[in-house]
C-alpha cells in the first residue's frame, strides 16, 4: 500500500536522502522546503507555516500517514529559533488532525546531539511557552552579546523538551500517532559543511561531539533512522529521542545517563 508522507526540508541533506529512500521504497512523498520542492514554504514565518500546511493538507486530500520534519538551519542566527522550534512544531500540530485520519499515522523530527550542550535557558522557556515574539527578542540579545553559539543547543534543547511532552498525550499517542526523534551528531550536509572550512573549527567540533564510531555520517544514515521510525513496524515507540551520533552521547554523557 502506498503511503503518503510529507518531509520537510526535502530539498537537502537529511531531508533529501529520506524523501529518495521514501519514494525508492513507493511511497508517496510530499517534499516541504524554501525552494525546489513540491511546496515552497519559508517556515520561518507563522505565514509561511500556515501555507505549508495548507498546500500539504491540499495534496494529501486531508490524511496523511506520515509526517517528517527535517528542516533546520544552525548558525549564529534568530532564525535557528524559529525555524528549529516553531516551525517544526507548527507543521507537526497543523497536520496531527491530518495524521489522526490515516490507519497508521507516524511522525518524527530531527534533533540533535547539541540539545545535551549548554543553551539559553530563557530562549528554551520561551520556546516551551510558546511566546515566539519574546523567543525572538530573546535570541537577538543574545546575538548582539555575543552568545548566539547558544541558540543552536536551546531550539534543539526546547525542541525535545516538546516532544517528549506531547508524545504521550491525548492527542498524540492517545490518537494512536507515534512521535519520535532522532538526534544525529555530525553529518555531511551543506548545513555542516562550513564547519569543514577552518581545521581550528574542526578540532573544536570534534571535542565536542566525538564519534568514535565510524565518524561523521552521510546523511543517508540519519535517513534510514527517520525511516524506521514512520514506519509502520514501529507500533510502541513514543518520545523517544534516538541518537544516531557514533557515540557521542555515551561519550560525552558517560554510563550513568540512559
Amino acid at each position: 500500500m502506498t503511503r503518503k508522507i510529507a518531509v520537510t526540508g526535502s530539498a537537502s541533506g537529511i531531508g533529501r536522502a529520506l524523501a529518495a529512500s521514501l519514494r525508492a521504497g513507493g511511497d508517496e512523498v510530499i517534499g516541504v522546503d524554501l525552494k525546489d520542492a513540491d511546496v515552497c514554504a519559508d517556515l520561518s514565518t507563522p505565514d509561511g507555516r500556515a501555507l505549508a500546511v495548507r498546500s500539504v493538507l491540499d495534496r494529501a486530500d486531508g490524511a496523511l500517514d506520515g509526517v517528517v520534519a527535517c528542516a533546520g538551519v544552525s548558525g549564529v542566527t534568530v532564525s535557528t529559533v524559529t525555524v528549529n522550534f516553531f516551525g517544526v512544531t507548527a507543521i507537526l500540530e497543523g497536520l496531527r488532525p491530518a495524521l489522526a485520519r490515516a490507519e497508521r499515522p507516524r511522525a518524527a523530527v530531527v534533533a540533535s546531539i547539541s540539545a545535551t550542550q549548554p543553551a539559553d535557558p530563557e530562549v528554551v522557556r520561551a520556546c516551551l511557552d510558546g511566546d515566539e515574539p519574546r523567543a525572538v527578542a530573546l535570541a537577538g540579545e543574545a546575538v548582539e552579546r555575543g552568545e548566539g553559539r547558544l541558540l543552536y543547543p536551546a531550539s534543539k534543547s526546547a525542541l525535545v523538551r516538546w516532544l517528549r511532552a506531547r508524545a504521550v498525550s491525548p492527542e498524540w499517542a492517545g490518537c494512536g500517532i507515534p512521535l519520535n526523534a532522532v538526534a544525529p551528531g555530525v553529518v555531511l550536509t551543506p548545513m555542516s559543511a562550513p564547519l569543514f572550512e577552518d581545521e581550528t573549527m574542526r578540532k573544536i567540533m570534534d571535542r565536542a561531539v566525538p564519534m568514535p564510531l565510524n565518524g561523521y555520517a552521510e546523511p543517508e544514515v540519519v535517513a534510514d533512522a527517520l525511516r524506521w521510525l514512520v514506519s509502520p513496524e514501529n507500533s510502541h515507540m513514543a518520545g523517544q529521542i534516538i541518537f544516531v551520533d557514533g557515540g557521542a552521547e555515551a561519550t560525552l554523557r558517560g554510563p550513568e545517563r540512559y
